[in-house]
């Protein structure tokens, strides 16, 4: 499996001295504005905050938009699985293995027409093999839009 060449994930030991928003900027990629190439850059998702049990991130409505109006539904699982998906990575040695979504299922609860909304992924369950995470989205006035439920499993890369 071929990592993104700016791929820049914290080792184990820098998660001590790095605070959950220092990772997050590591995360986003050498401009800050995600890795090129990928969803998460196309959707405009931005990591805010990022420890091994908990990750927030940020995604504009504008751009992301059904043909009605209102947030499409595929972009709010999208953030839900890039939460999930990273926090996984997160937890594991990248040089040895990765995570893969397997599993993502959400509940839309409330449309949202503008502005931006912030996901909030939460670790549910880790294991050797899978981990599973539960995500809770919400508008800017903190109301909760989608709920999600992602798990991810872990896989052998080598050495």
């Amino acid at each position: 499996m071929t990592l993104h060449p700016d791929l820049n994930f914290p080792a184990p030991e820098d998660f001590a001295r790095l605070t959950p928003e220092e990772v997050a900027a590591r995360i986003n990629g050498p401009q800050g504005d995600g890795l090129s190439g990928t969803l998460g850059a196309r959707l405009g998702i931005r990591f805010l905050s990022v420890t091994r049990e908990r990750l927030r991130a940020q995604m504009p409505v504008e751009g992301n938009l059904q043909p009605a109006g209102r947030l499409h539904g595929g972009a709010n699982l999208a953030l839900a699985e890039e939460l999930a998906s990273v926090g996984s990575w997160i937890n594991l040695d990248p040089r040895k293995q990765v995570a893969v979504g397997v599993d993502l299922s959400g509940t839309h609860v409330r449309g949202v027409s503008g502005g931006m909304v912030t996901g909030e992924a939460t670790l549910a369950y880790r294991g050797r093999s899978v981990m599973v995470w539960t995500v809770e989205i919400r508008d800017e006035r903190g109301r909760l839009t989608s709920m999600a439920r992602c798990t991810c499993n872990v896989v052998s890369v080598g050495g």
